[in-house]
């Protein structure tokens, strides 16, 4: 029998389906304990809309391992950070055409300043790999990605925000 990480591991995001779900950093841990499977995910963002499709998805892909007994739970803390996205998965949206996300950015402990205009980002054509872009809009096909087009070669791209 495959061992449940590696069926676990080889479950697709289902907005991102060039990543599994580890290539992602969504899947934090899998552990077996006396036949049954638990599975601890944790959302890219608060209210994330797939979260109920990667629970049934990793069940399924477990139970038709032999898996019978799988509970999958939603871990919180630490948030999740684009930081969590593997090489791999950088890769993998690069060659899809969507723009992987840079570093996220670092949070100061105490009070944070207010700032009145959105951050600049620094995004990267994945197709030209020109660094001439702009933002049409902060929201893509999903929350977690915004629109984005090159001024060099005049496609229009998504690219992952950085969290």
């Amino acid at each position: 029998m495959v061992s449940a990480r590696a069926v676990a591991e080889t479950v697709r995001d289902p907005e991102l389906p060039m990543l599994t779900l580890a290539d992602l950093g969504v899947l934090r841990e899998v552990s077996e304990s006396d036949g049954a499977v638990t599975v601890a995910i944790t959302p890219t963002y608060t209210g994330c809309p797939a979260m109920d499709t990667m629970r049934d998805d990793l069940v399924h892909a477990l139970r038709g391992a032999g898996y019978e007994r799988v509970e999958v739970r939603t871990v919180l803390q630490p948030a999740w950070s684009s930081d969590w996205i593997s090489a791999d998965g950088r890769r993998k949206l690069a060659e899809a055409g969507i723009a992987p996300p840079g570093s996220a950015p670092q949070r100061p402990s105490g009070p944070i300043p207010l700032t009145l205009h959105p951050p600049v980002r620094r995004v990267s054509c994945p197709r030209c790999g020109s660094a001439d872009t702009e933002l049409v809009s902060e929201f893509g096909a999903t929350a977690c990605k915004s629109l984005v087009r090159c001024r060099a070669c005049d496609e229009p791209f998504e690219h992952v925000k950085e969290i």
